[in-house]
């Protein structure tokens, strides 16, 4: 959630696609991973080297990066849009999501609000803002942290209606030592197989391979 300072945005190792990128099928169902408040591509390092063990490739991993300061529904069209690209590059019909932090909120709102049931195979929350968290006064001066504390419109237009709606298969990775989402069973979904981890804090979520080697078996 809070800024990622000292991490280098040079260390990206995820394909990164662009309207005018050529096409490369992807050997399995492509992974878009949506980062939180203040992230980037580069926090998914870690998680790349975990599916790349597992076989996956370049060209069969994805992330998306938005605005952590604007709007989240602006950033949720953006992931609107960045599916259909991933789509359009590798033929695939569908794609798994996996989201950190603020990014919950932004996949849901696609899921729930802009037609993601169609395009989305299976979405692994980690950590994930879903049901916002008080820590987000902390930015209040910004609109995504707005929408983020709880009671916002925004949350509550989320909630309204199933958390966890169409054929979309549901998991998340919440934990008591997290210290931003607050309280941490903001991340559990009903609906969802909610995965309760004994003591891990907000960003260790990104690079604790036993837990994304459980969130790449979800993919599984």
């Amino acid at each position: 959630m809070r800024r990622l300072i000292g991490m280098v945005a040079a260390a990206l190792v995820l394909a990164v696609i662009s309207p005018a990128g050529v096409a490369h099928a992807a050997t399995r169902t492509p992974v878009v991973f949506v980062h939180g408040f203040g992230g980037g591509a580069w926090n998914w390092t870690t998680a790349a080297d975990v599916f790349r063990a597992a076989g996956y490739t370049d060209n069969d991993l994805y992330a998306y990066e938005y605005n952590s300061y604007g709007d989240n529904v602006a950033n949720a069209r953006g992931l609107a849009t960045y599916v259909n690209q991933v789509r359009s590059r590798t033929g695939a019909a569908k794609v798994d999501i996996v989201n950190h932090s603020m990014g919950g909120m932004v996949s849901l709102w696609y899921v729930k609000q802009l037609g993601g049931t169609a395009y989305v195979r299976r979405l692994a929350s980690l950590a994930g803002a879903n049901h916002g968290t008080t820590w987000a006064g902390a930015c209040i001066a910004f609109t995504t942290c707005q929408q983020m504390y709880p009671g916002s419109s925004f949350l509550q237009t989320l909630a309204s209606g199933d958390e966890t709606p169409g054929s979309v298969r549901y998991a998340t990775w919440y934990s008591p030592c997290d210290g931003i989402i607050i309280p941490y069973t903001s991340t559990v979904l009903g609906g969802a197989t909610n995965n309760y981890v004994a003591c891990e804090d907000h960003l260790g979520f990104l690079s604790n391979t036993t837990i994304l080697s459980q969130v790449r078996g979800f993919m599984a």
